[in-house]
């Protein structure tokens, strides 16, 4: 709630719908297994950060998982930004960290001290444990393997998973017919 009223732009009536469908996701009694499609601008993060506010406000922990680091950095800066107002916690997990502050993230992590990590395929090796992993959002999936996906779910119980695209691939469209994802589209861009 913090975050929504924080906003100084409203949500188009794409998010907002596409917002309901997550959280009757996240009211069943089965995890997450939803696609976001939109096209870049058309507001996939904050949907993304709404809905992992959800999440945390249940004491659970959310990872971001992108493919570069460029892509890690511009979701850390959004991240940051919207959800400063309810004081959540975020740090960046990048191959390219010095030790000592790669450590001190892995330790905080595992504690439960940070609640939303945004990184590249350093988030799925071993030495990074979560306290409580309740959500896993990635963007792009299509550039991970499925075993990579996999390692990361792994590191929760049951985690949420909500994947974010600006392409649609036929891949996962085939997952959406076959069941194995539901799909999501924001077929809205904001005003201006």
């Amino acid at each position: 709630k913090d975050i929504f009223d924080s906003l100084d732009f409203s949500l188009t009536d794409a998010q907002i719908r596409v917002l309901r469908e997550i959280r009757l996701d996240l009211a069943s009694n089965k995890p997450m297994n939803r696609l976001i499609q939109g096209d870049v601008g058309s507001g996939k993060t904050i949907v993304a950060v709404l809905a992992t506010a959800i999440v945390l406000s249940h004491g659970a922990q959310a990872a971001v998982l992108a493919p570069t680091e460029i892509l890690v950095e511009q979701h850390y800066v959004s991240f940051l930004k919207f959800c400063k107002p309810a004081g959540i916690r975020i740090e960046m997990l990048t191959g390219n960290l010095k030790k000592d502050k790669r450590n001190k993230i892995i330790n905080d992590l595992k504690s439960g001290e940070i609640h939303l990590i945004v990184g590249t395929h350093a988030l799925i090796q071993e030495s990074v444990k979560f306290h409580d992993l309740g959500m896993i959002i990635v963007d792009e999936q299509h550039r991970f393997g499925v075993q990579q996906r996999k390692a990361l779910i792994d590191k929760g119980y049951l985690p949420e998973v909500l994947a974010l695209t600006a392409t649609p691939i036929p891949r996962t469209l085939a997952f959406t017919i076959h069941g194995d994802m539901e799909i999501s589209i924001i077929d809205e861009m904001p005003k201006n």
